[in-house]
C-alpha cells in the first residue's frame, strides 16, 4: 500500500522549518533537544562521548497519529461490507463500490491539492484538511443512505490526499539535522499501524457496535490528531524567491513516457491487491466457511504480513528496484491463484491472505522510487502522481471484482481476475525495465562522445 509516498517540497533543502535559507543554522523545532543542552554547553576533555540520536520532535509523532486515523479510514471497510450491506440494504458489491468512492477521491485530490497548496502556509492547510477529513468521518457515521456515505467517501479521500501532500514535506521540515528518512518512517509508520491494528480493532467494533461506531471511533482519533497539530507544529510561511515552487515546470514530467507506464504498473499492482482484499471478508465467511468473528484476525495478519513486506522490500528495492518488483508481482500472482485453487480450505484462506499481505507491499518502495527515478525533476508532483495511480488501482479493483461477483463467478471468480492483474503488471514492469535499459544505453553513448571534451560522463538511473 503505498499508500503515502514521500513528497519532499523545494525548500527543504535546509532541513529546517520552512522559510530558511541555506547556510541559516537550523532552529530547533518543538519537542526536539539542541546540541548544547544535551551536552551542558561544555566539551569534554576525556574519553569521546558517542554522539546521541537527536530526539525526534513531537509534531512528527502527531502526524503519524493523523496518518494512522487517515489509513484507518481508508480500508477498514474491508472488514465492514457485510454490517454496512446489511444495514444499507445494498449488495455486497455495492458496498465495495464505497471502497472505489475513496480511491477516487484520492486520486483526484493528490495531484491538485498538492499543486494547489504549493504555496500556501502548511500548518493552514494541515488544520483545514484534518478537520475536513474529521467531517467526512461524521457524515458518514450519520449518513441516512448509500448515496450520502458515497458522497463522505469522497469528499473524506479528498481531504486525506491534501493531508498526505503536505504532512510528508512538514515531517521532514521539522526533522532534526540527519533525521529525515526517520521523521518519514515515523510518519508512514502510522500507515503500518493502520493496517496492524486499526482495520481489525475497526472490523470488530463494527461487529459489537455497528458499523457506523467505526467512523464514529476514527473521527475522535481525527481529532485527536487535529488538537496536536494545532499545539505542536509550527507556524510557517510558504517560500519565495527562488525557493518558489512553479506548478508549471512540475507538470513537463508528464511528457515522459516512461513516468506513465510507471503510473501503468503502479495501478496494476493495486488493483491486483485491493480486488481480492476488498472482498476477503466475504470470501472467508461464504467460501472458506469461517465466522465473521475471525475476519478481524484474518485482517490483522495481512497487516503483518503487508509490514514486513514493506520492511524487506525496501532493503532489497535499494539495490536490485525492478527484482524487487519483478519477485513481489511475481510472488503475488501465484499467491492469488493458489488462493483460486485452495479458498474452501480454511487453513489455506488464512495462510495466504498473510502471505498477500507480505507479496503485495513488498514491491511498495521499489514502486515509489521507481516514478521519484523518472520524475525527479518534480517530486511534488512525482509523490502526488505515484498516490493517484495506487488509487486509480484501488478503484479500478473493487469495481473489477463487483462485477466478477455480479456475473456469477464467486469469490474464487474474483482471486482468478486479481492474478490476472497482477500477471499484467508483471508484464508492464518487463516492458518499464526494457525502456529503462534503452534509456541508460543512450545516455552512455551520449556520455561517451562528450567525455574527451567535459570529462568522465555520470549515469544515473534506477538499480535494476
Amino acid at each position: 500500500m503505498m499508500l503515502g509516498p514521500y513528497m519532499p517540497h523545494p525548500d527543504d533543502a535546509t532541513g529546517d522549518i520552512p522559510g530558511a535559507t541555506p547556510g541559516d543554522a537550523p532552529r530547533a523545532a518543538p519537542g526536539a533537544t539542541a546540541p548544547s543542552e544535551r551536552s551542558g554547553g561544555s566539551e569534554s576533555s576525556g574519553a569521546p562521548r558517542r554522539a546521541r540520536r537527536p530526539r525526534m520532535p513531537l509534531a512528527v509523532y502527531v502526524l503519524g497519529l493523523s496518518v494512522f486515523a487517515l489509513g484507518t479510514s481508508e480500508f477498514m471497510l474491508a472488514g465492514l461490507l457485510q454490517p454496512l450491506a446489511r444495514d444499507m440494504g445494498v449488495s455486497i458489491p455495492q458496498a465495495g463500490l464505497l471502497v472505489s468512492a475513496f480511491a477516487i477521491g484520492m486520486v483526484i485530490g493528490a495531484p491538485v491539492l498538492a499543486g494547489a497548496t504549493l504555496r500556501l502556509p502548511r500548518r493552514t492547510t494541515l488544520i483545514a484538511l484534518l478537520a475536513l477529513f474529521g467531517l467526512g468521518q461524521v457524515a458518514g457515521a450519520l449518513a441516512p443512505t448509500y448515496e450520502v456515505l458515497f458522497a463522505s467517501r469522497v469528499v473524506s479521500a479528498l481531504a486525506c490526499a491534501g493531508f498526505w501532500a503536505v504532512g510528508a514535506a512538514v515531517a521532514v521540515s521539522l526533522a532534526p539535522p540527519g533525521a529525515k528518512a526517520r521523521a518519514m518512517a515515523t510518519m508512514i509508520g502510522g500507515l503500518s499501524v493502520a493496517n496492524v491494528v486499526g482495520v481489525p480493532a475497526g472490523a470488530l467494533l463494527g461487529q459489537h457496535a455497528g458499523w457506523r461506531a467505526a467512523f464514529w471511533a476514527v473521527a475522535a482519533l481525527s481529532a485527536v490528531g487535529l488538537a496536536g497539530v494545532v499545539a505542536l507544529v509550527p507556524r510557517t510561511e510558504p517560500p519565495t524567491g527562488d525557493d518558489r515552487p512553479v506548478l508549471r515546470r512540475e507538470l513537463r514530467i508528464y511528457r515522459d513516457g516512461q513516468v506513465w507506464l510507471a503510473l501503468v504498473v503502479t495501478a496494476l499492482n493495486a488493483a491486483a491487491t485491493f480486488c481480492l482484499f476488498s472482498y476477503l471478508s466475504p470470501l472467508l465467511t461464504d467460501t472458506a466457511g469461517l465466522t465473521e468473528s475471525w475476519v478481524p484476525t484474518v485482517l490483522a495478519l495481512f497487516g503483518v504480513g503487508a509490514l514486513i513486506g514493506s520492511v524487506a522490500g525496501g532493503r532489497v528495492g535499494d539495490a536490485h528496484l525492478f527484482g524487487a518488483m519483478y519477485a513481489g508481482m511475481a510472488a503475488t500472482t501465484v499467491v492469488l491463484v493458489l488462493l483460486a485453487l485452495t479458498a474452501r480450505v480454511p487453513a489455506m484462506a488464512v495462510g495466504l491472505a498473510l502471505l498477500l499481505g507480505v507479496t503485495a507491499f513488498f514491491t511498495a518502495p521499489a514502486i515509489n522510487a521507481r516514478m521519484f527515478d523518472v520524475a525527479g525533476a518534480a517530486p511534488t508532483l512525482a509523490g502526488a502522481t505515484t498516490t493517484s495511480a495506487f488509487n486509480i488501482g484501488n478503484t479500478l479493483g473493487p469495481w473489477v471484482g463487483g462485477l466478477v461477483i455480479n456475473a456469477g463467478w464467486g469469490y474464487t471468480g474474483v482471486a482468478w481476475v486479481s492474478a490476472l492483474l497482477a500477471a499484467a503488471a508483471v508484464g508492464a514492469t518487463v516492458a518499464a525495465a526494457r525502456w529503462h535499459r534503452r534509456t541508460a544505453a543512450t545516455r552512455v553513448v551520449a556520455g561517451s562522445s562528450a567525455e574527451t571534451a567535459d570529462g568522465p560522463a555520470r549515469v544515473t538511473g534506477a538499480a535494476g
